[in-house]
């Protein structure tokens, strides 16, 4: 793992990185990669849909509004090549403690929650010290680059803006392609509200002033270093699996984010269930609670109550002035039941005790016998030509009746080679005319 870190502004000097220790970096296990190569496409399409809950005090009050949107979206890959694949959109906004703060997200997955883009931002308007981080991730070839950005303070009026230093990420970002991995459809208004990142050997402005500080790190993991990872975004849509399957992977360890960026163990536990009232009426949910493991600070644990289709129907953060809950009652979706096609059992036909079908049935053999009866008179050679072979079959009484008969009908052919007048030995085959070289 590389990165590189770039401080600007007066408190620059105060975060100076001191040299990380050599510690081995986490890794999922195989009961994580287990059940995240278990997802199938047919499964997830099944939890494509949107959901909105309201951000509440402990005393009730709303402070906000929370929703999430799973959808299936288009995504642009290294070869140019425009593939269907989830898509993730979540935002929120309201107050917490009467501070104005929110978040927004979005994220492209595989069919196996693996991350291919995500972009995420969360702000807190302090009056004394706001604060802004952005985060962005995007899968290359053999990587997983990194870009956090993290601004304190913010531009006052009364004070100029300094010039605006000018540097080139050229090395940073080597390999990152131009619109590579940007969403060009029906969604790519999201990105209005996401961090705008510098591509390759381009550049980007860093405003310097007094009362503003903006600190950006750019971090490279080798793409088999994150195996299992789970994202923001992916997190949302594998809680909704496990509601669905109601089932939690045991002993599963994933890899996850912390809130300085650094790798670190994600695990999931089932709580039970539980029966709880939405929007008067008493529902059954399923609850998951996540905890991700920082190696640095204290974990940080958050428990999710879900409807049996996936929806959320209330999240509370362990340590959080707060929960989100669902104000209105979702239409519970199921799963279509395929009915095995029915197996109808043969009934012998008695058509001779059916009065028509046996009418029918005389009807048709006497039209038969009359018509046979009526070629045969128009015709009599032919009754003289059968005649004839069965006289010379049962004077001869050959073996082999077939090849007899091919013989004694043979000259009637038109086709038919001259017979030669002395016999040979190389006599032809009867069935000669039949050979696809005589057709």
């Amino acid at each position: 793992m590389s990165s590189k870190v770039q401080s600007t502004g007066p408190r620059a000097k105060d975060h100076q990185a001191s040299a990380p220790e050599s510690l081995p970096p986490p890794e999922a296990n195989a009961e994580a990669i287990h059940f995240l190569n278990s997802l199938r496409q047919e499964e997830l399409q099944m939890l494509f849909f949107s959901e909105t809950l309201a951000m509440v005090s402990n005393t009730g009050e709303p402070q906000g509004e929370l929703t999430i949107d799973v959808q299936r979206g288009n995504h642009k890959d290294v070869s140019g090549d425009l593939l269907h694949c989830p898509l993730v959109h979540a935002y929120s906004k309201g107050f917490m403690d009467k501070t104005l703060c929110g978040n927004s997200l979005l994220g492209y997955l595989s069919w196996n929650l693996e991350i291919k883009e995500q972009h995420s931002q969360e702000f807190i308007k302090f009056h004394i010290l706001p604060m802004e981080r952005k985060v962005s991730l995007l899968k290359q070839a053999d990587q997983l680059a990194m870009t956090r950005r993290i601004k304190e303070g913010e531009v006052s009026g009364s004070h100029p803006p300094h010039p605006l230093e000018t540097r080139s990420r050229g090395q940073i970002m080597s390999g990152w392609e131009p619109g590579v991995g940007t969403q060009r459809g029906p969604h790519a208004q999201h990105l209005a509200c996401l961090p705008s990142l510098p591509l390759p050997s381009a550049t980007f402005l860093t405003q310097i002033c007094p009362e503003q500080e903006v600190k950006t790190e750019v971090t490279f993991f080798p793409w088999h270093s994150v195996a299992g990872f789970i994202s923001e975004s992916a997190n949302l849509l594998l809680l909704r699996v496990m509601a669905w399957r109601r089932m939690v992977p045991s002993d599963a360890r994933f890899l996850a984010l912390d809130t300085e960026g650094k790798l670190c163990y994600s695990t999931y536990q089932a709580l039970g269930s539980q029966t709880i009232q939405v929007d008067h009426q008493q529902v059954e949910v399923f609850i998951v609670e996540q905890t991700v493991h920082s190696e640095e600070g204290i974990p940080m644990s958050c428990q999710f109550y879900l409807l049996p289709d996936g929806h959320l129907a209330k999240r509370v953060q362990v340590g959080f002035p707060g929960c989100c809950v669902v104000t209105k009652m979702p239409i519970i979706r199921e799963e279509d039941e395929i009915e095995p096609r029915p197996v109808f059992e043969k009934k012998p036909l008695m058509w001779e005790e059916d009065m028509e079908l046996y009418s029918r049935f005389l009807d048709r053999k006497e039209q038969l016998r009359l018509s046979h009866t009526r070629y045969l008179q128009q015709h009599p050679e032919a009754k003289a030509i059968v005649s004839d072979f069965l006289l010379f079959l049962l004077l001869r009484q050959p073996a082999d009746v077939v090849t007899f008969a091919a013989e004694h009908f043979g000259p009637f052919a038109l086709s038919w080679p001259p017979t030669p007048g002395l016999r040979s030995s190389n006599r032809p085959s009867p069935f000669g005319l039949l050979d696809p070289e005589f057709l």
